[in-house]
C-alpha cells in the first residue's frame, strides 16, 4: 500500500495587490493553522517520507510549517512547478512520476485541483478543501507509477476548523 496526504496551502494574503499571485506570503491565519496541521499531523505518527510542493510562496510556507512540526527537514521539500495551479490530471502525473518515493508521499498544492483530485479517490464527495485542509488515502498499489484514484480509500480527512482528534 502507498499513502497521499493531500495538503492544500494556509490561507494567503492578499494585503499587497501588486505582488504576483506566485509571491502571495501567508496571511495571519495561515501562519497560525499552517504549524496547528503540522502538529496535527505529527500526532499521527506516520509522517510522510517525502514532502513535494507547489513552488508558489504561499505552499512552500505552508510545507516548511509543517515539515518543522514533524521533524522533517524543510531543505529537503521538494518544489515541483508542475503543482502550481495544477488540475486533477496533472497532480496524479507528479504523483505517478515519484519513481523511487517513500510508502508515504506529501503534496501541497492548491484548489480547485486539489478538490478536484479528492473526488476522484475514493468517490468522495467534497465541495471544498478548505485551506490547510489535509486528506489522507491510501492506494492499493506497489510503485507510485501505478495508482489509480478508483483503487484509493480514504484514511482521514482534517482542516483547521475540524475540532475532533488528530487520530480519527
Amino acid at each position: 500500500m502507498l499513502r497521499l496526504t493531500l495538503l492544500r496551502h494556509a490561507k494567503s494574503s492578499w494585503d499587497d495587490r501588486g505582488l504576483a499571485d506566485s509571491e502571495r506570503p501567508l496571511a495571519a491565519r495561515g501562519l497560525r493553522d499552517a504549524p496547528e496541521m503540522g502538529r496535527r499531523l505529527a500526532a499521527r505518527n506516520d509522517p510522510p517520507g517525502l514532502i513535494v510542493s507547489s513552488p508558489a510562496l504561499r505552499a512552500l510556507a505552508t510545507a516548511r510549517a509543517v515539515a518543522r512540526e514533524i521533524g522533517h527537514r524543510e531543505d529537503r521539500i521538494v518544489p515541483e512547478p508542475r503543482l502550481y495551479l495544477a488540475d486533477a490530471a496533472t497532480i496524479l502525473a507528479v504523483l505517478r512520476d515519484l519513481r523511487d518515493a517513500p510508502r508515504h508521499v506529501m503534496l501541497v498544492g492548491h484548489n480547485p485541483g486539489f478538490t478536484d483530485l479528492a473526488n476522484r479517490l475514493d468517490d468522495l464527495s467534497i465541495d471544498n478543501l478548505p485551506t490547510t485542509a489535509m486528506l489522507c488515502v491510501d492506494f492499493i498499489a506497489g510503485r507510485w507509477a501505478e495508482v489509480e484514484p478508483a483503487a484509493a480509500g480514504l484514511v482521514w480527512l482534517d482542516y483547521p476548523k475540524k475540532r475532533t482528534s488528530a487520530a480519527g
